[in-house]
This record gives structure tokens, C-alpha cells and sequence, in this order.
């Protein structure tokens, strides 16, 4: 198939009908069904039969789909790619941050910036870490901020501030002396969690951290983002273990959070492109990220701790 015949392949499986893709494509209706008529001359069989006056796709047209799909993904990334190698460099600077971050330390550190560079088009953006690495590499971010290490030899890693997960819990799940004390990890043997998805990085990390523990704490509710879990102790669903900054957003009115002993550590990494050097604005930007973020942390530390 010539990528005509899978764009309007795709179009009439979208729409339903040869009139409809061919709005769809703003083409005529009979340029489709030529277009059509020839993608099965040369595959040997019908794509699509119409049964009751609709369009229904073909056992061949069916098997094919998966595969097309995956060439009109590609052919989106193409476009995408030609639309950011377009823009004009240090014009805009294109930030994404992983939904906890996004929520806590990207308005504040953001609002500071834009004080030396206010004519800086700044185009924010919020996604999980796997995504914001695709994005990077395919340019279509310059800067991304995960609580997950990368690795991947395409980006450069830059570590901004080191933390801590803590403990969240509904307000009255402990008693007033013990709010004041770290919570031991022992003593959430047996305990029933508000849980992060197992596809979650962090969830992966605080499970390797709970391996010692027995038995190991329940998980009654999972959901796939930190704040879901946040929102779940918030209405008083019970306890939770997750990142420091979607923990300090909370509210002290329904809430309490507890560091733990001994504590599990995190890490705040800001990512880029490598071998490529950002726009140059993004280094005073990383300092006040790194700034912010130790500025956040230090208020889990009433101790007088220290990260």
C-alpha cells in the first residue's frame, strides 16, 4: 500500500464512509473512491463491503489495520519532528514535567524566571516519565523534570535536589504524638496502602524498599499518578507512601505526612538533549528549580534534619 491508499484507508475507517473521509481530507468524494478503487487493485482483495448501506471493513482490511497504525504513528512523529526542527531557536523555551512536579514546583520556579526573561515564550507541559523522554528526543520539549534517572544514552541527566518519600495519611489515622515522629518502615508490615500502579518507576523503587518488610504492606487501592493517590487520602481513604512534592500539596486539614525511618531516598533530575546545548536561558532556569525544590524539601524537616 502507498501511503495515499493508508491515509484514506484510515480516514474511512475513522469516519464510516466515502463522503465523510473525503471532509475528512477536504478532497472530493470521488478522488477517494479512485484512490480506494486502487488500493484494492493492488492488494488483490476488497478492503471494505457495504452491508446495509454502510461501509464495513473487510477480514483482510481488519488484519491490516494494526500494521497501518503503526505507520501513520511513525508518519505522525515524522511531522511532528519537521514542525520542531521549524522553530526558531531561543525563542521559546518547551518544558515538561512529571504531573507531581508540574502541580508544585513548576508555577512558582516559572513565575521567577519570567522576571529576567519576559519576552521568553515559555510553553509548559505535563506527562509521565516515559512519554517526556520520547518527547525530548523527538525535540518536541528542550527541557524535562522526572523524579525517574533515564539513563538513556541520548539525554544528559542533571541531578537538582535530593529528597525523601514520606508518608500521607488522612487526618486522625495517627495519634498527635506520633505526627511529630518519623513513622519506621516496620511498621507499615501489614498495613493497607493507597498504591502506585506497578508500572510506575517509583512504585518499583518503594517496592524494593518494602522487600524487608514483613509482611508487606496491602495494597487495597492502586491508581497510576501520585496526585490520584494524594486525592485518595485527601477524602479520608487511609494511608499512602509517595513523592515529597505531591505530599506537601495536600491539605493539613484533612491530612498529615510523616517521613520515614529509615528514610527512602528520591532524586529530582532535570533532563536534555545531549551533545546538543540547551538555550542558554535554561541554566538560570535549572538553578531555580534546584532552589525551589530544596526550599520545598526543607519543610518536610521540622527536626532540624537535613537532606
Amino acid at each position: 500500500m502507498r501511503l495515499r491508499h493508508i491515509e484514506i484507508f484510515q480516514a474511512i475507517r475513522q469516519s464510516g464512509s466515502v463522503s465523510a473521509a473525503a471532509q475528512l481530507l477536504h478532497v472530493s468524494q470521488p478522488a477517494v473512491t479512485k484512490v480506494l478503487q486502487h488500493a484494492e487493485l493492488q492488494l488483490g482483495f476488497a478492503l471494505f463491503l457495504r452491508v446495509r448501506g454502510k461501509l464495513q471493513p473487510t477480514p483482510e482490511a481488519l488484519a491490516l489495520e494494526r500494521e497501518v497504525e503503526k505507520v501513520t504513528e511513525s508518519l505522525q512523529g515524522v511531522r511532528r519532528l519537521a514542525k520542531s526542527l521549524r522553530r526558531a531557536p531561543g525563542q521559546s523555551v518547551r518544558i515538561g514535567a512529571i504531573p507531581a512536579l508540574a502541580m508544585s514546583l513548576l508555577p512558582p520556579a516559572i513565575l521567577e524566571w519570567k522576571r529576567d526573561y519576559p519576552d521568553i515564550t515559555c510553553e509548559l507541559s505535563s506527562d509521565h516519565s516515559r512519554e517526556l523522554v520520547q518527547k525530548l528526543l523527538m525535540r518536541e520539549i528542550d527541557l524535562a523534570l522526572t523524579l525517574n534517572f533515564s539513563g538513556h544514552p541520548g539525554l544528559t541527566t542533571q541531578v537538582l535536589a535530593n529528597g525523601m518519600l514520606v508518608a500521607l495519611a488522612s487526618k486522625g489515622y495517627w495519634s498527635e504524638a506520633e505526627v511529630s515522629t518519623p513513622l519506621p518502615l516496620a511498621a507499615l508490615a501489614g498495613a493497607p496502602l493507597i498504591g502506585l500502579s506497578s508500572a510506575d518507576p517509583l512504585a518499583a523503587k518503594l517496592g524494593s524498599y518494602l522487600e524487608n518488610v514483613v509482611p508487606p504492606p496491602w495494597v487495597t487501592i492502586s491508581v497510576q499518578t501520585y496526585s490520584l493517590a494524594r486525592a485518595m487520602v485527601e477524602s479520608g481513604a487511609g494511608l499512602t507512601v509517595i513523592d515529597p512534592f505531591t505530599a506537601l500539596g495536600a491539605s493539613t486539614a484533612t491530612t498529615c505526612i510523616r517521613t520515614l525511618t529509615p528514610p527512602l531516598p528520591i532524586t529530582l533530575y532535570a533532563l536534555t538533549r545531549a551533545n546538543e546545548p540547551p538555550p542558554h536561558m535554561i541554566a538560570n532556569l535549572l538553578e531555580i528549580f534546584g532552589n525551589r525544590a530544596s526550599e520545598l524539601l526543607e519543610r518536610l524537616l521540622p527536626q532540624g534534619q537535613s537532606t
